[in-house]
């Protein structure tokens, strides 16, 4: 698909798509921790490390899968570069680990801003798709 004819996909399918994934980790995830730990998010090495899955998850997943992770195929989006190169380890990076710090250290502001963004821009650019050079679109692979 050309970039430069991609429709953006908007704050509610984007939404969908995130609670979806959420949802692939938490739920599995948090079963095993009340299995293994006898409460729900198990201990601290057990949270590190369904935190660092899934940042695995949503750095090298889309990387491998043209863009899409679980739940922006359930609701038939993918993410693209807005130059219309490949998506990169460093892309994905920007897009999940920077801006995820920069959503942290402003105690969630940008994190609102950036929702703002998607549901008023016509592009649907978040923040973290500019701070990665990204947007996410309709699939048409789908």
């Amino acid at each position: 698909m050309d970039h430069m004819y991609a429709i953006p996909v908007g704050f509610w399918a984007r939404l969908g798509g995130v609670l979806m994934d959420g949802l692939i980790f938490f739920i599995p995830f948090g079963f095993i921790g009340l299995l293994i730990f006898g409460e729900w998010n198990g201990n601290k090495a057990w949270s590190y490390s369904v935190d660092a899955l899934s940042y695995l998850y949503m750095i090298f997943l889309p990387l491998l899968w043209g863009g899409r992770t679980l739940g922006k195929k359930a609701i038939g989006a993918r993410i693209i570069r807005v130059s219309g190169q490949p998506l990169g380890i460093g892309t994905m990076l920007l897009r999940t680990v920077v801006s995820n710090i920069l959503y942290a250290v402003t105690f969630g502001i940008v994190l609102m801003i950036s929702a703002i963004m998607v549901g008023v821009r016509d592009d649907k650019r978040s923040v973290h798709d500019f701070i990665a050079g990204t947007q996410v679109v309709a699939d048409a692979d789908r």
